[in-house]
Parts: C-alpha cells; structure tokens; sequence
C-alpha cells in the first residue's frame, strides 16, 4: 500500500518510540516527515535511519513552544513543498500520585504540553496550509484518558481532554480537515517502561491479545486515520489496546 506516496506529514515527539514508529510506517507507505523532539542528536539519527533529507528533516525544539512550532511547519512546507498530515505525538507524564498532592506547577505543564502545546500544533498547521488546502490531524491520546488511572491521574485528565478536543477540532475544522485519534495502552517504549518493568509477563496477563503493544501497533493505525482510507472518519478515537479494556469489562 502506497495511499500516502507525495505526502507530507508533521509528527512531534518522533526521536524515538511511538513517534519514530510512526514515521517509519509513513515513510514506507511513501510519505516525506518533519520530525520533531526536543534533542538535536536523538533526531539526527532518527533521520539517518530514515533514509536521510529525501525523506526526512527534524527542527529540535520544545513542543509547547509557539515559535518552534511555527518554524517546524514552515520547515515542512519549504523542504517538501506542502503539508497534508499533522501526527500530534508529543507527551509529558512527570506527575505521578494522588491528584491532591500533586505539585500544580508540574500539572499545568502536562497540560500544557499534552493539550494546549497539542492546539497549537493545529493552528500553525492551519494558519499554513490546512486552512486551504485541507489535511489530516491524528492525535495520540491514550486509554488512560478513558476512565481513572491509578498514580497518573494528571497524564490520565490531559488525555481525557485531548480526546475531547479532537471532537471539538473535527466538528469545527470540517470539512477541509479531519481529525481523528489514537488511545494506546501500554506500548513498550522507554516512556512507559515503568509501567511494566521487571513484570511484563504480568502486566501482560491483563490483555486479551497476551502481550503489550509495539510501536509498529500504534503506526499502523495512525497511517489509516491519516490515508483517504479514512477519508469519512473524523473526529473519533480508535482504541488500540491489545483487548485491554475488554478484559477489564469496559
């Protein structure tokens, strides 16, 4: 399948894990990326094992940042002559306890990073390009915004919020643009290693399918939303949990 050959799609937080997964998979699907993340190094070589600046280019920079965010677009457009995917991949999880004990700076920074760093993506992108010409917007959430999660209670109510926002998104930016989400469940990544650790084979008993997502599960979703496959989907969120929630009755 070649649905995305000529495109060119934006993801943020795409140095490694999830967001490198999935700039992989569009990449082979024919796709050129932008990739972003906050360490230079760590994008360089995400480049290199890319194929290099045909199809591939990274602007470090922080993903909350309104001026990063903007040069990144622009960078996108100038190197491959337009934009038509945003892949809002970004993430911070640094709060973890009970909610009320939880220190307020740290939770505004969740938000502003996971959700309103997440708008701005969209409007750069707009202001753009998807304003006139259309596109695709898909946004990682996670199940954890699905209902309480134990311990990330903060992480959990920033994707609870960005699930929301990609309705709010879709209903207003159509029909130029479709806007669309994922909601993994643990994904074996560095980001979310602490959830499963030293105890995988347990915490992999609790899904239907037996074992813990791979970031090739989340990139192949995210690469359907993003195609004209999905061309009469917007504004919903395809979970991706391996059976997770089925087996806890949800």
């Amino acid at each position: 399948m070649r649905d995305l050959q000529g495109k060119t799609a934006l993801i943020t937080g795409a140095s490694r894990g999830i967001g490198l997964g999935i700039a992989q998979r569009l990449v082979a699907e024919g796709a050129r990326v932008c990739l972003t993340a906050r360490k230079p190094e760590a994008l360089e070589a995400a480049v290199a094992s890319l194929g290099g600046p045909e199809h591939a280019i990274a602007v470090p920079g922080k993903a909350d940042d309104p001026a990063h965010q903007e040069e990144a677009v622009a960078a996108a457009i100038a190197a491959f002559g337009s934009l038509e995917i945003l892949v809002n991949n970004a993430g911070i999880n640094p709060a973890y306890g009970p909610m009320l004990e939880l220190d307020p700076a740290a939770f505004r920074k969740v938000f502003d990073v996971n959700v309103i760093g997440t708008l701005g993506w969209v409007r750069a992108a707009h202001r753009a390009s998807f304003g006139e010409h259309g596109g695709s917007v898909v946004n990682v959430a996670s199940v954890a915004g699905l209902g309480p999660a134990a311990g990330i209670g903060a992480y959990a109510a920033s994707k609870a919020a960005l699930i929301q926002l990609t309705a709010q998104l879709a209903d207003e930016l159509s029909p130029l643009v479709r806007v669309n989400a994922v909601a993994p469940a643990v994904v074996k990544t560095s980001f979310a290693a602490a959830l499963y650790e030293g105890r995988e084979e347990k915490v992999a008993a609790g899904y239907a399918l037996g074992r813990l997502g791979v970031p090739e599960d989340v990139a192949g979703a995210v690469a359907f939303l993003a195609s004209a496959d999905a061309g009469w989907i917007t504004g919903q969120t395809l979970v991706v949990d391996g059976g997770l929630l089925l087996k806890a009755g949800v």
